[in-house]
């Protein structure tokens, strides 16, 4: 959502702690205020309506910008939202890098640099939008289990690794310690999976769009969820190659006058779980026959490097994942098996 910079006068930037948030209001010209409040709803507001009043501001005057930090940042949304106030939650690289170079660091310095960064760049702004209720439970959902299978995978290496380098009688003990905290890991994950797939059903978009997304062969229940999620129901992300972007998966020049001449690669800046969740999916999609299968197997034949084709068909999956959104459709696989083989 664009809002053109006119409609705004003044800019408050705000660094979010876990604890307190600093606020630096400026108009364009000169730093207002600077102030301090702690990080809940409640002092938000207060904060916010005393710099209202104050200098005789209308709410739909005030840009209001922060980095986003993740669940820090959930009381500011919860007194935006309330008191129906511009939010603006930029990517903590894009207020860094556009400050030039800074030495030393402290939060009232860098409210400062927010509300600059609000004000220069007010025309490229993207409004906060609340997602629905449901994708919010769902992402809290998703991130409880998250952490119990990072946890599970910890011992259950430690389990693995550990066999042949301490006494028996110590593994075993160990082992059956172990063991029990993977199992009620595992009740806990299965817990949480039903939670979500309850979640999922009691909302006919999201049951409809989880139906669409895991029609496409290689794309499974987590791929499915995490898209839901990432995209808030596929109203934050337009198209397809944004989205391949944010996932790592479009692969970028990098060239330099006449002597840096690399090949194409991907972006380390991404989102590494997504990533990983559709190299997954591209590995399981090869194994299925099928056009993406015999796509692998004609580039791997033509020479192409296996990372390289494995990174097309995370992109020909998310293409795909868009495209059924796009046509409200389940995704139908056309597909007339070719021989590779010489006549």
């Amino acid at each position: 959502m664009l809002m053109q910079s006119k409609t705004f006068t003044h800019y408050l930037g705000l660094d979010v702690s876990k604890k307190t948030i600093d606020a630096c209001l400026f108009d364009g010209q000169q730093v207002l205020n600077q102030c301090q409040c702690n990080n809940t709803s409640a002092d938000l507001r207060r904060m916010i309506s005393k710099l209202l009043n104050a200098y005789g501001l209308g709410p739909e005057h005030l840009l209001i910008c922060a980095e986003y930090t993740g669940m820090y940042i959930y009381p500011l949304t919860e007194a935006c939202t309330g008191m129906e106030l511009a939010l603006w939650l930029q990517h903590p690289a894009e207020l860094k890098h556009s400050n030039g170079v800074q030495r030393g660091k402290n939060d009232v310095t860098d409210a400062r640099r927010i509300a600059y960064y609000a004000h220069r760049f007010a025309d490229k702004v993207r409004l906060y939008i609340p997602c629905e209720p449901s994708i919010k439970q769902l992402q809290y959902l998703d991130m409880e289990r998250e952490l119990m299978v990072t946890d599970r995978a910890k011992y259950m290496a430690q389990l693995k690794d550990q066999k042949d380098f301490m006494p028996v009688e110590i593994y075993k003990a160990k082992s059956k310690r172990f063991k029990r905290l993977i199992k009620q890991l595992d009740k806990a994950i299965l817990e949480l999976e039903q939670n979500m797939d309850k979640l999922i059903k009691q909302d006919t978009t999201l049951t409809k769009q989880y139906e669409q997304v895991t029609s496409i062969d290689g794309v499974g229940k987590q791929v499915a969820i995490q898209m839901l999620i990432t995209t808030k129901g596929f109203t934050t992300f337009t198209n397809a190659r944004k989205f391949c972007c944010h996932a790592g998966v479009a692969p970028f020049a990098y060239l330099s006058g006449t002597s840096q001449r690399s090949r194409w690669r991907v972006s380390h800046r991404a989102n590494k779980r997504l990533k990983w969740l559709f190299h997954m999916a591209a590995l399981s999609a090869i194994r299925i026959p099928g056009e993406l299968q015999a796509y692998f197997l004609r580039k791997v034949a033509e020479g192409k490097n296996k990372m390289t084709v494995i990174n097309a068909i995370r992109a020909k999956l998310i293409h795909r994942i868009f495209a059924v959104i796009k046509n409200n459709t389940i995704y139908e696989k056309n597909y007339l098996k070719i021989s590779l083989e010489k006549p």
